[in-house]
């Protein structure tokens, strides 16, 4: 009897401890894996944190605690990428509130609890607007730009502000922080002057970033560092909160991303109407619904694609072994445009391109444009003047200093006017002619330059860089990885388009993206351990 009775109680054990294993697997088993795993950061996409979340895999304090271990890892240690000037002090406990909303009624928005880094030319509230300059340290705008009141109402978390070009003009060197490091090569610039955006991104620090664009100042960066960058058609994207905004009609905000979907799902988000810049009254209307749905796999099959071959780059040298090793990367992504189903014609000529190119001028940094940004009370400057009488100028980098003396040139301005239009009618009458949906081209036509020579005469920046987009103002660009060199440096090729055509630049990016898979995260910073 008491031998039946241990045997029973043995029996209720063991099928209690069953019970047991089988809850405990159902409970691990998260996305069909059937075995603990930690949430892996790298590479990750929104998508897959928004189901890590669903899944209970993953809590927004946990990624923001994830992201911010890598930043304290990388940024100011061991490689010392630098492309960090801010942390939000704030960012987690503004994940715990979203974790807490999401307990309640799920996520608040699109964007809940994704970590966004924030160009410093973008104002934040509770965070300072610096430019990269030492003459701003302590300057704290009093709003949020408008995008950044928008990105916080979808749910997303800022968790800081990246380096730049000083004033935000140039590769990413700065007076307040130095120079930002290349993740692929720690002796080259990442770019800019949205540089720390790429280099951030690229090295995993957050899941997506906003960028400002005036001459090729996002596409640059996200080249050089391996990443998705686009400069929407102007007036899409309002700039209030933004240096080098209103009234100037050159500059926009725009994403940046390790992948196109995830760029998509944030411009989304940045579109609007804005009165208080009234340059988006030009894009009203022109978006639709959402990007996202223009992410077709199959987007190249049909799609006819102009070839521009001839170098219009920045002071570039077309003769030069840096630029032929550019070159045979180019010419590998245009093989592989064909090998996707688009119809090629190879090259296309535009008459006069170069000619009226070199008739551009600055236009921004006007009296007007830093009299509007600097506009609030507790501004520290309200005049260009106020500026150069700044007891800190002479600390700026060489370029922010030409900048901010120079100012635009006025003289010049109604022929650049003349001849921004007459390479408009070029460039539209070739696409015409040719039945074109986009031209490609080379994102930036050099590897990424040493920073001792961008710091130190003769102060090189922005070599190669392609800046035609912004010439135009009104057409859409976005830049996608197309591989690396024989120095293993990345190379970019660019798709633009007629204005408003935003959604199918995004289709072809999307299509080439997936055919190639081109983008391979930096070695300089791995995975932290477990």
């Amino acid at each position: 009897m008491k031998k039946r009775m241990i045997n029973r109680h043995f029996m209720r054990l063991a099928a209690l401890m069953s019970m047991l294993l089988i809850l405990l697997v159902a409970a691990q088993r998260v996305n069909g894996q059937s075995t603990p795993k930690t949430f892996d950061v790298m590479e990750t996409s929104i998508d897959q944190i928004h189901a890590a979340y669903k899944s209970g895999q993953l809590t927004s304090t946990q990624l923001v605690k994830m992201y911010l271990s890598r930043i304290d890892a990388y940024d100011q240690k061991g490689p010392t990428i630098n492309s960090i000037i801010t942390i939000n002090s704030k960012a987690l406990d503004e994940a715990a509130e979203l974790d807490a909303e999401f307990k309640k009624s799920g996520f608040v928005g699109p964007l809940h609890g994704i970590p966004v880094l924030i160009k410093d030319q973008i104002d934040v509230k509770g965070m300072p607007t610096t430019l990269g300059s030492i003459m701003l340290k302590n300057y704290y705008p009093e709003n949020d730009a408008f995008v950044v009141a928008k990105l916080k109402k979808a749910g997303a978390i800022i968790l800081g502000k990246t380096t730049l070009g000083e004033f935000g003009g140039g590769d990413a060197y700065g007076s307040l922080f130095g120079a930002t490091h290349n993740p692929y090569a720690l002796d080259r610039t990442s770019g800019g002057s949205s540089g720390g955006n790429g280099a951030a991104l690229s090295s995993n620090f957050a899941t997506v970033a906003v960028g400002e664009e005036i001459s090729s100042s996002i596409r640059r960066p996200s080249t050089w560092n391996s990443i998705v960058g686009m400069r929407p058609t102007v007036g899409m994207i309002s700039r209030t909160g933004m240096y080098d905004g209103w009234p100037s009609i050159n500059g926009s905000l725009g994403p940046m991303a390790r992948n196109v979907a995830d760029l998509a799902k944030l411009l989304d988000t940045m579109i609007g109407y804005d009165p208080d810049d009234p340059l988006t009254a030009t894009g009203y209307g022109k978006a639709p619904p959402t990007f996202t749905k223009f992410l077709d796999k199959g987007g190249l099959k049909g799609a006819r694609i102009g070839i521009l071959r001839e170098p219009f780059g920045t002071n570039s040298e077309p003769d030069s072994e840096d630029f032929k090793k550019v070159t045979a990367v180019f010419d590998k992504a245009v093989g592989e445009l064909e090998a996707a189903g688009a119809t090629v014609v190879d090259p296309i000529v535009i008459p006069d391109l170069k000619k009226l190119l070199a008739t551009r001028v600055n236009g921004e940094d006007s009296d007007e444009d830093i009299k509007w940004y600097f506009r609030y009370p507790n501004a520290p400057f309200k005049s260009r003047a106020d500026l150069l009488k700044s007891p800190d100028f002479a600390k700026l980098t060489h370029g922010a200093q030409q900048r901010l003396k120079d100012g635009p040139q006025q003289d010049k301005w109604y022929k650049y006017l003349a001849a921004r239009q007459e390479l408009t009618i070029n460039i539209m009458k070739v696409m015409a002619d040719n039945k074109l949906d986009a031209i490609v081209h080379k994102s930036v036509e050099h590897q990424p330059t040493l920073i001792s020579q961008g710091i130190n005469p003769p102060y090189i920046s922005s070599k190669g860089a392609q800046t035609m987009a912004t010439f135009l103002v009104f057409v859409p660009v976005i830049a996608v990885p197309a591989g690396f060199t024989t120095d293993n440096l990345p190379v970019g090729i660019t798709f633009m388009g007629r204005a408003y055509s935003d959604a199918t630049m995004i289709k072809l990016a999307y299509a080439y993206e997936q055919a190639t898979h081109h983008r391979k995260p930096p070695q300089t910073v791995p995975r932290l351990p477990h």
